[in-house]
């Protein structure tokens, strides 16, 4: 009786001080996840037409569209100049970007 008191009352510490570090731990990895896709954003003014192609909705004809525009001042450029639909702007305004030389 008094070990299963004594178990049950290690189980809650731990438990308690498990729960901050795991918290800490998950917030870490997200925002290691975070800064990992803004440094892979595929810049559209000098990315290949391989590149461009593995974003959602861009193909090979799309591919062909942004090379030819550029450069872009910015990346809603893709919009603005018409080389997109709005629909597939939506799908990889997150993953793109328009570097300046």
């Amino acid at each position: 009786m008094k070990l299963t008191r004594i178990m049950v009352a290690l189980l809650m510490a731990v438990a308690l001080f498990a729960a901050p570090a795991a918290d800490k731990a998950t917030k870490a990895v997200k925002a290691t996840t975070a800064a990992k896709a803004k440094a892979e954003l595929v810049d559209i003014n000098s990315a290949t037409a391989e590149q461009l192609g593995a974003l959602p909705g861009i193909g090979d004809a799309y591919s062909a569209k942004i090379i030819k525009g550029r450069p872009y001042s910015g990346k809603d450029d893709l919009l603005n100049k018409k080389i997109v639909p709005a629909a597939t702007y939506a799908k990889i305004k997150a993953l793109i970007i328009a570097k300046q030389k």
